[in-house]
Parts: structure tokens; C-alpha cells; sequence
């Protein structure tokens, strides 16, 4: 008796510690099979049954270890393991997590402790929103988050319909194998409402048949969908306390600020769209689209980007093409899915000059909120000159502030000139508040008269509306410019007061010395690069002497020129560049420092910098 259950048409279900499906060549194809999760690894002494000898390609649909606790067997016998790209972490580097996962104190709910014991290698992970052939087989992927954050559904066409294996969304029609496994963070239900929406988005794709990692096929899809849909849409009410309706979310997540801009209401950090008459449209951010909330965590596997407000865009406002996405700042919540509109979509992706240096290359400076890969720009936009698109002029405006790194976007729309702001300020008030807040932080490297500059900017520009990162849009009127003025003025002289000044004007965001790159992944035995940074505080020019303090067995090769050459005048920078050699042995997390003094003022090892040796 064979061990498989034949499930569809030229797919076979291995029950294991999940079902395993191997999935045979479409007719006509000459690669060989492949397998939807792995189990236990067990399938592999069966394959005989079905006239096979190996698999092609194993495909993951989430990273938990029911489905992939037999994975080193993969890698034993040189089957190549594709994984889903929020969750890649978990199966290549899932010893990092295993390291780092907080034990004590956790309020972290996600069953990331559910992963692999060890890590695997992996061949790649799998093209989001796109088909690609593995082994003689065409495989979709589409996201569908809900039992975990990066959970994907494969989809595979047959002549007989259209196959969708969906892992853990879905046991039973309107049943979910786990509820535990969508709690993602202390009292929230992000998950749930995530499942609910990856309905939504599996529904559009009709597929024929649903094939579960848990439970039994179903074939009346669409309908088994809907009802999970709906009972989770009810689990999700039963803990807000006012219901939250997710279809209307799903349908409808654009409203109209004017007729020829939107807002993403669905979108964790404001999105908006700007309309062409041609049918093209051009996006300010991208983050994280149709979010429930924040899970705990900031590793990878707790982001989701995915484009599920895309095809409302297209359906309901006439958008034939996504052209353009512009970026305010560099954080994560604004720019996370811009590499997957560039893949998808074929949008460009244009940056400030001021940005695009740092989500070109998001690890060579310590800053906080930063994407996990290099964003690079398709155009970079001068500060201050005017650039066309379609029927549009951008100026980029320089906007330092809530980040060094950040810029605003003038452009008239509608008779209304709107000046985009990212996260400069809250803009949570009404006209006539007594204040507004202003969104600083020290390690985006904020400096005192950053908002004094700001609302000088703002005077200048004189919009009609100013649309913020997170926040309601406003309208401006000298009552508000005033206000925004004065409170830089403010927060300057607060600094001034607080901080010395007794012949020396720290920075206000404390970075006297860093070192840079701050953190970099390389072969052990490498030779790296780096250059040590220095700001001169005082009111007068200071020598300056640095050395770096590195790991046990590592070698300066290059060193600066002799000290007394390298002087900064007051409040200047001055960056020394040092060439080091790493040792042959492989460690996680080595770490190195910069001992720097100004004149007779030691700082010592002032700036640090972390290295990961393979």
C-alpha cells in the first residue's frame, strides 16, 4: 500500500508531522518533481512509490518546525530549499534568532521558538506576486500572513483547475489549525485580522481547491475562504472594542484628499497616491501596506511588506501603471515595500540626494528603523531644483529633523500646494492648539536648530495642506506657521540651556566619534575598510588622534597620517580612514572601537562598530 494519497490531479499528499505534497512535472516538462513543506524528511524514503529518485526543489510555505524538521535531510541529498522572503531569517540564520530571543520578561506571543533547531542553507526564497518553475513545475506565490507573518500560499494551474497549497491559513472551511500561532503580540490580534484580509486576497486568485499543511483537501475554495473570513472578522470585534469591518478595509483602503490625491488608510505609515490623467500614478512612501499592527519584534520575520491595496488602486481610480514611488526618509515603516513595487511593478524608485546614500547602503551608518537590504535609487533628486512627472513639479526640500536624512515634497495638485512632511511633527492637533509635537530623536541625529530651519522651510513654501508620515493632514494658515516657528525656536533654546557651553557646543545627538561602517557581514580572513568619524565640539581647532581598538588576532594594515597632521577647526568633522585584516576564524558579533582624543580631552573608545566574520 502506498504511503501517498493521490489529492488533485498529478498531486500527492505524504501525511507526515504536516501533509507533504509532492507535486509531479506538468506534461511535457523535463525537470522532475517537487515538494510543498518537507515534514520530518520521511517522504524521501517513499519516492520509489511514485517512480522517483529525488525532488527537484523543496517550497516552505512558513518556517515552522512541523513543516521543516526534517530539512538537513534536504540538504543531505542536494535538493534545493526555497523559502518565503519575510520569513528566510528563520531557516538561514535561524541560530541568530535562537541567540538573540528575549527569555525573561517576554512579551513577545510569536511562535518564532517554533522554528528549526539549527540553521539550513537555502537556494533562494521565493518571487512574491510572481510564477516561477521549479523543478517541471510553475509555481505562484502570493503572501498570506495570518498563522505567521511571512506565511505564502503556492499556487499551481492545472488542466483540471487551479491547485493552492495555503500551509497553515486555513484547516476547515471557516477553521484555522491554530489560534495561538496569530497572537503575535501581548493583548493585540494583529494575526487574526491578517488572516481575514489573506481570504480576502486568496479569494480574488479563484482557486479550485485548497490543499492545507493540516486537514483535508476542500474543494469548494472560494466559499471555505469566505467563511473563515467571516468568523474570524467576528473573533477579531469579540477583543475591540468597536467591530472593525476588514472587508471594507480590503475593498475600499484609499479616500480622497482631492480629486487627484489619495491617502492609504490601510497603510501603516501614510501612503499617498498622486493621479495622472494618463492612468499613471506616483506614490510618497511605501512601507508596510494593509497593516493590523505592529507584532513584537523587529527582526524580519516580524515585517510584512505586500501590495494588497494595489489592486483596489487599479480597480477603483483607473491606475494603469504604479510609475513612481518617492521616499520622505529612510525608516522601515516608509520604505520597506519599495523593492517589492520595483520587482512587481516596475515603479522607479526616487530618493533625495540626502537619502539615498543611506538606503543605498542602510549598515554603514548606526541609525535606527532601517530596512534589512539596500534600497537603491533609480533617480536621485537634487535639494532644491524642480523635477517633472507627468503633469507634476516636485521641488525636494532639504528637512532635517526628525531624521538628518529626510526631505519634503512641494507640488500643486488640484489648485492646493501640498508639502509632504514624512515625520516631522505629529500634526495630531486642530487649528488653534497651544502646540504641536515635534518627532525627534537623537540617534536619527537630531541637531538643535533642526526645526528652527524646518519652519523657515515652511514659510517659504506656504502650503495650503501639509500631509504627514502617520498622521492627519492639516491645513495651514499663519496661526499654524507661527506656532511651528516658535516652538523650534523653543526647542533650540532648551537644548542650549541643557547641554555645555563653556567653549564648547556638543552635538545634541552626542556622536563626537562614530565609526563607520558600523556593521558589516564578510568572510572570515577578510580585509575591511573604515573610517572614523569626528566631530570637533570646541571653539577653537583640536588635533585629533585615533586609534581602533580590534578583536583579538586582527591587524591595522593602513593607518592615518601622523597625528599632528589631522586637525579639525571648530565644530568641523574630519574622517581618518584606517585598513584592517579580520583573522581566519569565523565569529558572530566581534566588536572594535575607536580611541580618540581632541587635543588634551580624551574621549576614549568614544565610537564603536560590529563586525560578523563567516
Amino acid at each position: 500500500m502506498s504511503a501517498f494519497t493521490e489529492v488533485a490531479p498529478g498531486v500527492h499528499r505524504f501525511v507526515d508531522t504536516c501533509n507533504v505534497y509532492v507535486v509531479l512535472p506538468q506534461p511535457g516538462a523535463t525537470a522532475g518533481a517537487i515538494a510543498i513543506d518537507f515534514g520530518s524528511g520521511d517522504v524521501l524514503d517513499h519516492l520509489h512509490e511514485l517512480g522517483l529518485a529525488t525532488l527537484d526543489a523543496v517550497l516552505m510555505t512558513h518556517h515552522h518546525r512541523d513543516q521543516g524538521q526534517g530539512l538537513p535531510r534536504a540538504v543531505a541529498a542536494g535538493i534545493p530549499i526555497h523559502v518565503p522572503p519575510v520569513e528566510q531569517d528563520l531557516f538561514a540564520r535561524v541560530d541568530e534568532m535562537w541567540s538573540a530571543r528575549a527569555l525573561y520578561n517576554d512579551y513577545n506571543l510569536r511562535q518564532d521558538r517554533f522554528s528549526l533547531l539549527d540553521p539550513v542553507p537555502i537556494a533562494g526564497v521565493v518571487p512574491e506576486y510572481r510564477t516561477a518553475r521549479y523543478g517541471g513545475v510553475d509555481v505562484a506565490t502570493v503572501p498570506t500572513p495570518g498563522h505567521t507573518m511571512g506565511s505564502v500560499t503556492y499556487l499551481v494551474d492545472r488542466p483540471e483547475g487551479r491547485v493552492a497549497f495555503t500551509g497553515d491559513l486555513i484547516y476547515a472551511p471557516g477553521k484555522v489549525w491554530s489560534l495561538a500561532a496569530t497572537q503575535w503580540s501581548y493583548t493585540e490580534n494583529e494575526g487574526p485580522a491578517m488572516n481575514a484580509l489573506s481570504c480576502f486576497v486568496l479569494q480574488e486568485e479563484e482557486p479550485d481547491v485548497l490543499l492545507p499543511s493540516h486537514g483535508e483537501p476542500m474543494p469548494d475554495a472560494v466559499a471555505a475562504l469566505a467563511e473563515l473570513a467571516r468568523r474570524m472578522g467576528d473573533y477579531v470585534d469579540s477583543r475591540r472594542t468597536r467591530p472593525w469591518d476588514l472587508r471594507d478595509w480590503y475593498d475600499r483602503p484609499f479616500v480622497r484628499l482631492t480629486d487627484h490625491l489619495l491617502l492609504n488608510r490601510s497603510a501603516n505609515s501614510c501612503v499617498y497616491v498622486l493621479l495622472s490623467d494618463s492612468g499613471a500614478a506616483l506614490l510618497i512612501d511605501y512601507g508596510y501596506d494593509m497593516s493590523t499592527g505592529w507584532p513584537a519584534g523587529t527582526d524580519r520575520a516580524a515585517r510584512r511588506p505586500w501590495l494588497a491595496s494595489l489592486p483596489a488602486l487599479k480597480r477603483d481610480y483607473g491606475v494603469t501603471s504604479i510609475e513612481v514611488v518617492l521616499g520622505t526618509h529612510y525608516h522601515d515603516d516608509h520604505v520597506a515595500g519599495m523593492n517589492l513595487l520595483r520587482e512587481v511593478e516596475g515603479t522607479e524608485v526616487w530618493l533625495p540626494e540626502n537619502v539615498a546614500p543611506i538606503m543605498a547602503d542602510p549598515m554603514r551608518t548606526d541609525l535606527p528603523c532601517q530596512w534589512f537590504e539596500p534600497i537603491p535609487a533609480d533617480r536621485v533628486l537634487p535639494l532644491g531644483p524642480t523635477v517633472r512627472w507627468r503633469e507634476y513639479e516636485f521641488t525636494t526640500h532639504e528637512l532635517p529633523g526628525h531624521t538628518l536624512y529626510a526631505a519634503a515634497f512641494e507640488f500643486e495638485v488640484d489648485g492646493v500646494r501640498v508639502l509632504a512632511t514624512g515625520d516631522q511633527q505629529t500634526a495630531e492637533g486642530r487649528l488653534g492648539v497651544q502646540r504641536e509635537i515635534l518627532n525627534y530623536q537623537y540617534r536619527n541625529r537630531f541637531r538643535r536648530d533642526d526645526f528652527i530651519q524646518s519652519a523657515a522651510l515652511y514659510r517659504r513654501v506656504s502650503p495650503g495642506l501639509m500631509i504627514t508620515g502617520h498622521w492627519q493632514g492639516r491645513q495651514v494658515d499663519e496661526d499654524y506657521l507661527e506656532l511651528l516657528t516658535r516652538q523650534g525656536d523653543e526647542l533650540a533654546a532648551i537644548h542650549d540651556g541643557l547641554l555645555p557651553d563653556d567653549g564648547m557646543r556638543p552635538p545634541a545627538d552626542g556622536n563626537l566619534v562614530l565609526v563607520e561602517p558600523f556593521y558589516q557581514r564578510v568572510p572570515a580572513g577578510s580585509t575591511l575598510e573604515y573610517e572614523v568619524v569626528v566631530v570637533n565640539p570646541y571653539d577653537g581647532p583640536r588635533e585629533v588622534v585615533a586609534a581602533l581598538v580590534l578583536p583579538e588576532g586582527w591587524e591595522v594594515v593602513v593607518a592615518p597620517a601622523a597625528p599632528a597632521a589631522v586637525v579639525a577647526g571648530a565644530g568641523e568633522t574630519v574622517r581618518l580612514p584606517f585598513t584592517v585584516r579580520a583573522t581566519s576564524a569565523a565569529v558572530r558579533r566581534q566588536r572594535l572601537a575607536a580611541d580618540v582624543s581632541l587635543g588634551a580631552t580624551r574621549l576614549g573608545q568614544a565610537g564603536d562598530a560590529v563586525v560578523d566574520t563567516e
